[in-house]
Protein backbone atom coordinates (compact mmCIF):
# COMPACT_ATOMS: atom_id res chain seq x y z
CA UNK A 1 0.00 0.00 0.00
CA UNK A 2 1.21 3.37 -0.88
CA UNK A 3 1.10 5.68 1.99
CA UNK A 4 0.61 9.39 1.99
CA UNK A 5 4.46 9.14 4.39
CA UNK A 6 6.00 6.98 1.54
CA UNK A 7 4.52 9.21 -1.26
CA UNK A 8 6.30 11.93 0.23
CA UNK A 9 9.61 10.20 0.92
CA UNK A 10 9.57 9.02 -2.66
CA UNK A 11 9.06 12.61 -3.77
CA UNK A 12 12.02 13.89 -1.79
CA UNK A 13 13.86 11.73 -2.94
CA UNK A 14 13.43 12.82 -6.88
CA UNK A 15 13.37 16.51 -5.97
CA UNK A 16 16.94 16.15 -3.91
CA UNK A 17 17.92 14.51 -6.97
CA UNK A 18 16.95 17.47 -8.72
CA UNK A 19 19.15 19.77 -6.87
CA UNK A 20 22.08 18.21 -7.55
CA UNK A 21 22.48 16.47 -3.83
CA UNK A 22 23.33 12.41 -2.92
CA UNK A 23 20.61 11.50 -1.39
CA UNK A 24 21.39 9.64 1.73
CA UNK A 25 19.70 9.47 5.32
CA UNK A 26 20.75 12.27 6.53
CA UNK A 27 19.48 14.33 3.28
CA UNK A 28 15.98 12.87 3.73
CA UNK A 29 15.75 14.00 7.38
CA UNK A 30 16.74 17.26 6.82
CA UNK A 31 14.50 17.56 3.83
CA UNK A 32 11.78 16.07 5.58
CA UNK A 33 12.11 17.31 9.22
CA UNK A 34 12.01 14.36 10.46
CA UNK A 35 14.11 12.12 13.07
CA UNK A 36 17.19 9.92 11.53
CA UNK A 37 15.54 7.16 13.22
CA UNK A 38 12.11 7.64 11.70
CA UNK A 39 14.02 7.82 8.05
CA UNK A 40 15.50 4.82 8.61
CA UNK A 41 12.63 2.94 9.60
CA UNK A 42 10.65 4.30 6.24
CA UNK A 43 14.06 3.49 4.28
CA UNK A 44 13.78 0.12 5.27
CA UNK A 45 9.48 -0.26 4.15
CA UNK A 46 10.52 1.27 0.84
CA UNK A 47 12.83 -1.29 0.33
CA UNK A 48 10.57 -4.34 1.24
CA UNK A 49 8.15 -2.15 -1.38
CA UNK A 50 10.79 -2.53 -3.79
CA UNK A 51 10.48 1.24 -4.33
CA UNK A 52 14.15 2.62 -3.27
CA UNK A 53 17.35 1.00 -3.47
CA UNK A 54 20.13 1.49 -1.03
CA UNK A 55 23.83 1.32 -1.89
CA UNK A 56 26.93 -0.08 -0.11
CA UNK A 57 27.89 3.75 0.95
CA UNK A 58 24.50 4.94 1.89
CA UNK A 59 23.07 6.27 -0.96
CA UNK A 60 19.63 6.25 -1.30
CA UNK A 61 18.07 5.60 -5.57
CA UNK A 62 14.78 5.28 -6.57
CA UNK A 63 13.51 1.89 -8.52
CA UNK A 64 11.75 2.44 -11.72
CA UNK A 65 8.30 1.94 -9.53
CA UNK A 66 9.61 3.94 -6.76
CA UNK A 67 10.45 7.11 -9.55
CA UNK A 68 6.89 6.01 -11.36
CA UNK A 69 5.07 7.39 -8.06
CA UNK A 70 7.16 10.10 -7.02
CA UNK A 71 6.62 11.82 -10.75
CA UNK A 72 3.22 11.19 -10.56
CA UNK A 73 3.15 13.32 -7.27
CA UNK A 74 5.36 15.84 -8.60
CA UNK A 75 3.44 16.19 -11.72
CA UNK A 76 -0.10 16.55 -9.74
CA UNK A 77 2.02 18.78 -7.28
CA UNK A 78 2.89 21.24 -10.31
CA UNK A 79 -0.52 20.96 -11.52
CA UNK A 80 -1.75 22.23 -8.32
CA UNK A 81 0.33 25.04 -8.01
CA UNK A 82 -0.43 26.19 -11.24
CA UNK A 83 -4.16 25.68 -10.71
CA UNK A 84 -4.04 28.05 -7.44
CA UNK A 85 -2.07 31.00 -9.47
CA UNK A 86 -4.00 30.85 -12.22
CA UNK A 87 -7.45 29.79 -11.63
CA UNK A 88 -7.79 31.61 -8.10
CA UNK A 89 -5.15 34.18 -8.47
CA UNK A 90 -3.20 33.04 -5.02
CA UNK A 91 0.68 34.88 -4.72
CA UNK A 92 3.26 32.87 -6.23
CA UNK A 93 4.87 32.60 -3.01
CA UNK A 94 1.93 30.62 -0.91
CA UNK A 95 1.36 28.38 -3.93
CA UNK A 96 4.18 25.37 -2.58
CA UNK A 97 2.78 25.06 0.52
CA UNK A 98 -0.51 25.00 -0.27
CA UNK A 99 -0.10 22.41 -2.71
CA UNK A 100 1.54 19.88 -0.63
CA UNK A 101 -1.12 19.97 1.84
CA UNK A 102 -3.73 19.28 -1.45
CA UNK A 103 -1.28 16.84 -3.75
CA UNK A 104 -2.18 13.79 -1.67
CA UNK A 105 -6.10 14.75 -2.24
CA UNK A 106 -6.59 15.06 -5.82
CA UNK A 107 -8.59 12.05 -7.39
CA UNK A 108 -7.38 11.13 -11.14
CA UNK A 109 -10.49 12.46 -12.28
CA UNK A 110 -9.78 15.45 -10.59
CA UNK A 111 -6.46 15.68 -11.97
CA UNK A 112 -7.91 15.20 -15.63
CA UNK A 113 -10.15 18.12 -15.31
CA UNK A 114 -7.10 20.16 -14.18
CA UNK A 115 -5.16 18.71 -17.15
CA UNK A 116 -8.05 19.87 -19.45
CA UNK A 117 -7.91 23.01 -17.78
CA UNK A 118 -4.67 23.99 -18.24
CA UNK A 119 -2.98 21.73 -20.45
CA UNK A 120 0.44 20.64 -19.99
CA UNK A 121 3.97 22.12 -20.05
CA UNK A 122 3.94 25.21 -19.04
CA UNK A 123 5.91 26.19 -15.54
CA UNK A 124 4.54 26.17 -12.50
CA UNK A 125 4.56 29.88 -10.89
CA UNK A 126 7.85 29.51 -9.59
CA UNK A 127 9.06 29.19 -12.79
CA UNK A 128 9.75 25.66 -12.94
CA UNK A 129 9.02 22.71 -15.04
CA UNK A 130 7.11 19.79 -14.29
CA UNK A 131 9.74 17.28 -15.27
CA UNK A 132 11.96 17.93 -12.42
CA UNK A 133 15.68 18.94 -13.93
CA UNK A 134 19.45 18.21 -12.40
CA UNK A 135 21.48 21.69 -12.33
CA UNK A 136 23.23 20.19 -15.41
CA UNK A 137 19.70 19.76 -17.67
CA UNK A 138 19.24 23.55 -16.94
CA UNK A 139 22.67 24.52 -17.32
CA UNK A 140 22.15 22.82 -20.80
CA UNK A 141 19.54 24.95 -21.46
CA UNK A 142 21.53 28.31 -21.01
CA UNK A 143 20.70 28.92 -17.90
CA UNK A 144 23.25 29.95 -14.53
CA UNK A 145 22.45 30.56 -10.98
CA UNK A 146 22.27 33.61 -10.60
CA UNK A 147 25.27 33.09 -7.56
CA UNK A 148 27.25 31.95 -11.01
CA UNK A 149 26.09 35.03 -13.01
CA UNK A 150 28.47 37.79 -14.72
CA UNK A 151 29.02 41.35 -13.17
CA UNK A 152 27.45 43.76 -15.71
CA UNK A 153 24.77 41.96 -17.46
CA UNK A 154 21.18 42.09 -17.70
CA UNK A 155 19.34 38.83 -16.72
CA UNK A 156 15.50 37.19 -16.64
CA UNK A 157 14.40 35.23 -13.45
CA UNK A 158 14.13 31.78 -14.79
CA UNK A 159 12.92 29.24 -11.82
CA UNK A 160 13.30 29.60 -8.13
CA UNK A 161 13.58 26.96 -5.84
CA UNK A 162 10.28 26.48 -3.86
CA UNK A 163 10.74 24.68 -0.55
CA UNK A 164 11.70 27.72 1.58
CA UNK A 165 8.24 29.91 1.96
CA UNK A 166 11.12 32.89 4.15
CA UNK A 167 13.24 32.75 0.63
CA UNK A 168 10.12 33.13 -1.75
CA UNK A 169 8.98 36.11 0.54
CA UNK A 170 12.48 37.89 0.93
CA UNK A 171 12.60 37.49 -3.35
CA UNK A 172 9.53 39.13 -3.63
CA UNK A 173 9.99 41.98 -1.05
CA UNK A 174 13.49 42.61 -3.70
CA UNK A 175 11.12 42.48 -6.84
CA UNK A 176 13.18 38.97 -8.11
CA UNK A 177 10.45 36.86 -9.11
CA UNK A 178 9.82 34.91 -12.53
CA UNK A 179 10.26 37.17 -15.31
CA UNK A 180 11.24 39.91 -13.81
CA UNK A 181 14.72 41.10 -15.00
CA UNK A 182 17.58 42.06 -13.16
CA UNK A 183 20.97 43.78 -13.63
CA UNK A 184 23.94 42.27 -12.03
CA UNK A 185 26.12 45.42 -11.20
CA UNK A 186 29.29 43.74 -9.23
CA UNK A 187 30.08 40.70 -7.26
CA UNK A 188 31.20 42.07 -4.04
CA UNK A 189 34.62 40.59 -2.21
CA UNK A 190 32.28 39.27 0.47
CA UNK A 191 30.50 37.10 -1.95
CA UNK A 192 27.19 39.18 -1.67
CA UNK A 193 25.93 40.41 -5.47
CA UNK A 194 25.06 44.26 -5.82
CA UNK A 195 21.98 44.03 -7.99
CA UNK A 196 19.18 46.29 -9.59
CA UNK A 197 15.32 45.39 -10.09
CA UNK A 198 12.36 46.97 -11.00
CA UNK A 199 12.50 47.54 -6.91
CA UNK A 200 15.89 49.23 -6.73
CA UNK A 201 19.37 48.47 -6.12
CA UNK A 202 20.28 46.08 -3.42
CA UNK A 203 22.58 43.46 -2.01
CA UNK A 204 21.40 40.14 -2.11
CA UNK A 205 24.05 37.00 -0.55
CA UNK A 206 25.39 34.26 -1.57
CA UNK A 207 22.53 31.99 0.07
CA UNK A 208 19.98 33.30 -2.09
CA UNK A 209 21.73 33.74 -5.15
CA UNK A 210 22.07 30.09 -5.24
CA UNK A 211 18.10 29.35 -5.21
CA UNK A 212 17.64 31.42 -8.46
CA UNK A 213 18.02 30.54 -11.96
CA UNK A 214 18.27 33.09 -14.34
CA UNK A 215 18.97 33.80 -18.16
CA UNK A 216 21.24 36.01 -19.88
CA UNK A 217 19.66 39.28 -21.75
CA UNK A 218 21.06 40.70 -24.84
CA UNK A 219 20.33 44.60 -23.01
CA UNK A 220 21.48 45.21 -19.86
CA UNK A 221 19.16 47.82 -18.61
CA UNK A 222 16.58 47.03 -16.29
Amino acid sequence: MITVSKEDYLKAILEAEGEGETVISATLAHWLKVSPPAVTMAIRRLKKDRLVRVAADGRVRLTAAGRKIARKLTERHHLIERMLSEVFGMEWYQVHDEAERLEHAVSPAFEAKLVAKLGRGRPCPHGNLSEIESPDSRRRRGLVLLSEAEAGETYAVSGIYERDRKLLEFLEARGIRPGAKLGLAERNYDKTLSIRTAAGAMVIGRSAAERIWVSRLPSRSV
